[in-house]
């Protein structure tokens, strides 16, 4: 964009000296000049956006429309490349869902994130079950907004920081606009894209709907996923600005099973289950009203909440045991039925007021949020025998019935003094006060010692700041803390023998990054060091009381990891239409137990010096991106080290394939996207391109504990056309 208008005021320039010059030469007709600007696929964001403050917080912006990746199966390893650090936990090939996280944290649905779309939370529960169910489509998405953990003061609780899925924008160009993306692929893919927007008066809209199939990578792996949204826009006047938003997603999976090591060793693809099924609906409606008071002052105030169920129709077993037909009943075992009902509310007004001080412009943040949540979980139904997809129960009533109620109300407020025009210091505070309390009955558990209450009061403090070096690099530092909300399946007893701690204490910790970004020429890089720690992590311990084991759900230890998150890229020009791009992308984890001890059997094992589970020491992303004419292109290449599957760091696999070394493991991804015209787009797609056999986790619980096989070679083809 500076090249454009430099060349414009150029031409300005000897537009006006013609006017004084006399023309004694012929007039010639020059050919026509196309000049063209390529939008860069990663950025930051501004120090003062939509009513935050980013000054001095590590973030990432992905510009999503400009990658060359598999947008309609959602591979994380490419939308993210650019972004050091993020692990993927990768057992969803379908793309229903996006688990990753950053900084060895747990990716579960990305879990340790808030995350948002258009800056509404979509987390299901955040005090119960934080994961975010709901599934925007790739092709909807105009950016993703990433900010680490130091920026938790204005958007609440999770360590992993903010992560937010921005919609793309109505055509404000025209009253009827029709966009349509399909795709074929490997393994059953077949998906279709649709959207329509525009802008009548001072009326704008955009709607989606996109609909995909998948016969899957692995046996018994198909799934199916369609999902609604639809944005209005209504600008009362220049100042006041309303919004309304819903969204919807839907996919029903058939779930493989879990694999141990030599089933994985023979055959990847195989499945254990053909009866398990799992399927999450989400509805996310939104209000949001826009007003600027003045130049300097601007109020944000947003309605929104989650509600939809989480479904599963399972034989929940080891991988040891088979799922086979009763040679007495000739008929197979009765599957476990559970739903999770998710009723989440949440109001948040925000103001931003920009203000002089030392000759200088500063910003004050400061607002409110209230969430009230009802999480009602329905566990160990009695189902049914049979092999499709069935809630219903053959046996009236639960094995678990229950309710997590929660109400909380955080303050927060932060000012970025700019002391001086190269340098601005931003302190804040958050005032978390709440409490979730736990209701109903466990047909194994007398109800009288079920019930639970956890207090979440906090003050949560935090410091950033931004020392300025000329106009393109910068020094930017951080420190805040954070806590994470015990959840449900924390505080729930397995059995009769279990027992959970009455005096439970939410994890809490703090983030601290110190970095090093800017651009020199065609060079740009962000280079920062991080420090999280994370207490009163939840888990088990045995104790024994007159010759009897029972085990006790409690804060077990303290966890601490350091590491360096390295980004760096080099772009050449080469002649009039080619571009080369290089770039690298490394994380490095120390990530381990402070303190603490876990049950083993029937004794309790130190965890002090064990690493933490899940957590590898490197995360290598290299690519090459190619640019000529209308043709783009790029080659990924990805390594993981190896991890382990548990906290005493066991080596050895288990016989259920739960317990036992993460090897390491290197994908290499080859995209290309043709950009015929401005209507037409052709995205073609080779994901691991030399077909690895790998796996990126030993999950202990959902969907079940073993190895889950990530998918294979793969290759999708999608056409965009937009009228």
């Amino acid at each position: 964009m500076k090249n454009l208008l430099v060349i414009s005021a150029i031409l300005s320039t000897f537009s006006l000296f013609g006017q004084n010059i006399p023309d004694t030469t012929q007039s010639k007709t020059l050919k026509q000049v196309m000049i063209a600007a390529q939008k860069s696929n990663i950025e930051r964001l501004p120090d003062v956006k939509d009513g935050y403050l980013w000054s001095g917080k590590k973030n990432e912006v992905i510009n999503v429309q400009g990658l060359d990746a598999n947008l309609t199966e959602r591979i994380p390893r490419q939308i993210f490349a650019k972004v050091p650090g993020v692990f993927v936990y990768d057992m969803d090939g379908s793309g229903n869902q996006i688990n990753i996280s950053t900084r060895g944290l747990d990716p579960h649905r990305g879990w340790e994130f808030n995350i948002r779309a258009n800056g509404v939370i979509t987390n299901s529960d955040m005090y119960g079950y934080p994961a975010s169910h709901f599934s925007v489509p790739m092709e909807a998405i105009d950016r993703i907004e990433l900010v680490r953990g130091t920026g938790a003061l204005q958007y609440g609780a999770q360590f992993g920081g903010m992560l937010n899925y921005v919609l793309r924008k109505p055509d404000s160009t025209r009253a009827f606009g029709l966009e349509t993306v399909n795709a074929v692929g490997s393994y059953g893919v077949l998906s279709t894209y649709n959207a329509i927007s525009g802008k009548v008066g001072k009326f704008s809209y955009y709607a989606y709907y996109n609909r995909r199939n998948s016969g899957g990578y692995r046996e018994n792996n198909d799934s199916k996923f369609d999902a609604q949204g639809v944005v209005l826009n209504y600008a009362v006047n220049p100042k006041l600005n309303l919004n309304l938003t819903l969204g919807r997603s839907y996919y029903q999976i058939h779930l493989a099973g879990m694999l141990n090591d030599s089933m994985f060793k023979e055959n990847p693809r195989q499945a254990s289950r053909s009866r398990n099924y799992y399927s999450p609906e989400i509805y996310v409606p939104s209000f949001t009203a826009d007003w600027k008071l003045s130049p300097h002052t601007q109020i944000k105030w947003t309605i929104s909440g989650v509600f939809g169920t989480r479904n599963s129709v399972m034989f929940d077993r080891p991988v040891t045991t088979i799922d086979k037909i009763d040679p007495v009943t000739l008929q197979y075992a009765n599957r476990q039925v559970d739903i999770d009902n998710f009723n989440s509310k949440t109001t948040e007004l925000r103001i931003l007021h920009q203000y002089p001080l030392l000759n200088q412009q500063s910003s004050l943040s400061a607002g409110v949020q209230y969430i009230n949540n009802d999480l009602n979980r329905r566990q160990q139904g009695k189902g049914t025998t049979g092999s499709d997809y069935d809630l219903s129960l053959v046996t009236p009533g639960w094995g678990r019935d229950m309710h997590l109620k929660t109400q909380n109300i955080a303050l927060f407020a932060e000012n970025k003094f700019q002391l001086r025009q190269n340098w601005s210091v931003t302190p804040g505070i958050r005032v978390e006060s709440g409490a979730s309390k736990l209701t109903g009955k466990i047909s194994y558990y007398n109800s009288d010692s079920l019930e639970t209450t956890i207090n979440h009061r906090y003050p949560l403090l935090g410091i950033n700041s931004t020392y300025q070096l000329g106009a393109t690099q910068s020094i930017y530092a951080g420190w805040s803390q954070a806590y994470r909300p015990v959840i449900f399946k924390d505080i729930i007893p397995g059995s009769v023998y279990e027992y959970t701690d009455k005096n439970l204490k939410d994890a809490f910790g703090y983030n601290f990054e110190l970095g090093y970004r800017g651009a020199f020429g065609n060079l740009r890089w962000d280079l920062g060091l991080f420090e999280l720690r994370y207490n009163n992590r939840l888990g088990s311990i045995a104790m024994e009381e007159n010759g009897v084991v029972t085990i006790f759900r409690t804060n077990i230890g303290d966890s601490r990891t350091r590491g360096i998150e390295a980004f760096a890229e080099y772009t050449w020009y080469i002649g009039e239409h080619l571009r080369l791009n290089l770039f690298n992308s490394t994380a490095y984890f120390n990530a381990v137990y402070v303190n603490g001890q876990i049950r083993s059997g029937n004794e309790n094992k130190p965890l002090a010096g064990k690493k933490l589970e899940g957590v590898p020491d490197w995360i290598i992303r290299n690519g090459l991106n190619v640019r000529y004419k209308k043709l783009s292109g790029s080659l990924l290449y990805n390594y993981t080290s190896e991890n382990f599957a548990d906290p005493l760091n066991t080596v050895k696999p288990s016989a259920s394939g739960s317990i036992g070394l993460v090897p390491s493991y290197s994908i290499v991804d080859l995209n290309f996207t043709y950009t015929a015209s401005a209507r037409l787009t052709v995205r073609f797609n080779i994901s691991n391109l030399l077909d690895r056999q790998y796996y990126t986790k030993r999950p202990t619980f959902y969907p079940g504990p073993g190895i889950w096989p990530s998918d294979g070679r793969s290759v999708n083809v999608s056409v965009g056309m937009r009228f």
